[in-house]
C-alpha cells in the first residue's frame, strides 16, 4: 500500500510539472505498466484531481483546472521559496493581500520537515524587513472582484470617498487595472459623468458587480497606462512629479518598478511620471534612479528641493566620514 501511495504522489508530480504528458512517457517514468498507470490515474481522480485523459496515438494526460484546488506536491526547494515569498507578503510588502499570507503560511510552516523549517528560520532570521504604512493597503476583496469585473466585462458600482472627503456612489464601466507604486488604480468609464475616470482602488468601499456588460470601448489613445499617468498630473492623488531620465526606458525599468510611470521619449530619454502622498517617497524615487534625472515639471513648492539638498548633505556628510575612518586596503 505504502508503494502504491508513493507512486501515486510521484504520478501527480509530474503532472503538476508538465501541461501534458503521454501515456507511454508516464509509464516510463514511473516504471509501471500502462494498466497501472489507468489505475493510478483513477485514484487521483478519486481525490478530487481533475485529470484530463485523451485517446489515440497522441492521446495522454494533463491536470485540469478543478472546482476546488487539490493539495499541490512540491519539492524542498519549492517548499522555501513559497515561505520565503509568504512572509515577505506577510509583513507588509504585499499590503493588498491583506492577511492571506499570514494564514497560508502558517498553514504551510506547520507541515515543513525539520531540515526545511531550519533553512526557512535561517532566512527568516537574516532578514530585515521594511516598515509599510498601513494605509496604502486596499481589501482583497476590492481588487479581485474590480479585476473579474474588468475580465468579465459587466458593470460596477461602488461608493467612493474622493481626495477631498466627498463620497459618492459611482455606476461605471470597469475595463482596466494599472498599478502605480503602492497604489491600484481603475481605468473605468463613468456612466453618470459620461467620461472616463481613474478610481484608486484603497478609495473604493461597497463594490456590487452587475450582470450588465459593458460597451465596447477604446481607453483614450488605446493607452490604459498613459491615461493613468496623465490622470496623476492632476491634484487627485497627491504629489505628481515627472522627471527626463538620460536612459533608455528598457533600463529605467528595471529600477523604477511600480512605482512610476516610464514613458520612452527618444532612445536614449525615458520620462518618469512618480505620485505620491509625502516628498519622502517621491524623493526616494527619484534617487533609486542610477542615471542622470531632471525634474521637468511637478506641483514642488520648494519642498521636494530641499528635501533633495538636505539628503544629498547627508549623503556627503556619510561618504566623508566614510573616507576617514575606513582604512585603505592593499595587497600583503
Amino acid at each position: 500500500m505504502a508503494a502504491t501511495t508513493s507512486r501515486t504522489l510521484r504520478l501527480l508530480t509530474l503532472l503538476q510539472t508538465q501541461r501534458f504528458w503521454t501515456g507511454p512517457e508516464l509509464a516510463e517514468r514511473l516504471q509501471i505498466t500502462d494498466r497501472t498507470l489507468r489505475r493510478d490515474v483513477d485514484r487521483l481522480r478519486d481525490l478530487g484531481y481533475p485529470v484530463r485523459s485523451t485517446r489515440g496515438v497522441e492521446g495522454g494526460y494533463q491536470l485540469a483546472p478543478g472546482a476546488a484546488m487539490p493539495p499541490l506536491v512540491v519539492d524542498a526547494e519549492e517548499a522555501v521559496a513559497i515561505v520565503v515569498a509568504l512572509r515577505a507578503a506577510s509583513l507588509g510588502a504585499a499590503a493588498v493581500l491583506g492577511d492571506a499570507p499570514v494564514r497560508a503560511l502558517a498553514k504551510v510552516t506547520q507541515v515543513l520537515p525539520k531540515p526545511l523549517r531550519r533553512r526557512v528560520n535561517a532566512v527568516r532570521e537574516a532578514t530585515v524587513a521594511p516598515v509599510v504604512d498601513a494605509s496604502y493597503g486596499i481589501e482583497f476583496e476590492i481588487l479581485t472582484n474590480v479585476a473579474q469585473a474588468c475580465r468579465d466585462g459587466v458593470r460596477v458600482e461602488f461608493d467612493y470617498v474622493a481626495r477631498d472627503r466627498t463620497a459618492s456612489r459611482r455606476r461605471v464601466e470597469p475595463y482596466h487595472l494599472v498599478p502605480v507604486g503602492r497604489r491600484w488604480y481603475l481605468v473605468a468609464h463613468d456612466l453618470d459623468r459620461s467620461d472616463w475616470r481613474t478610481f484608486r482602488l484603497d478609495r473604493i468601499t461597497s463594490m456590487d458587480i452587475t450582470t450588465i456588460p459593458v460597451a465596447t470601448r477604446t481607453v483614450p489613445g488605446d493607452d490604459p497606462v498613459e491615461h493613468v499617468r496623465r490622470s496623476l498630473r492632476g491634484s487627485d492623488s497627491g504629489h505628481v512629479i515627472i522627471c527626463r531620465v538620460d536612459a533608455p526606458a528598457a533600463e529605467v525599468r528595471r529600477h523604477v518598478g511600480r512605482w512610476g510611470l516610464v514613458e520612452e521619449e527618444a532612445p536614449d530619454s525615458t520620462l518618469v511620471t512618480i505620485t505620491a502622498d509625502n516628498w519622502d517617497w517621491i524623493a526616494f524615487g527619484i534617487v533609486a534612479i542610477p542615471h542622470p534625472v531632471r525634474i521637468v515639471s511637478g506641483d514642488d513648492d520648494g519642498s521636494l528641493r530641499a528635501l533633495l539638498r538636505e539628503w544629498a548633505d547627508r549623503a556627503g556628510g556619510a561618504a566623508r566620514t566614510l573616507s576617514h575612518s575606513i582604512p585603505d586596503i592593499v595587497d600583503d
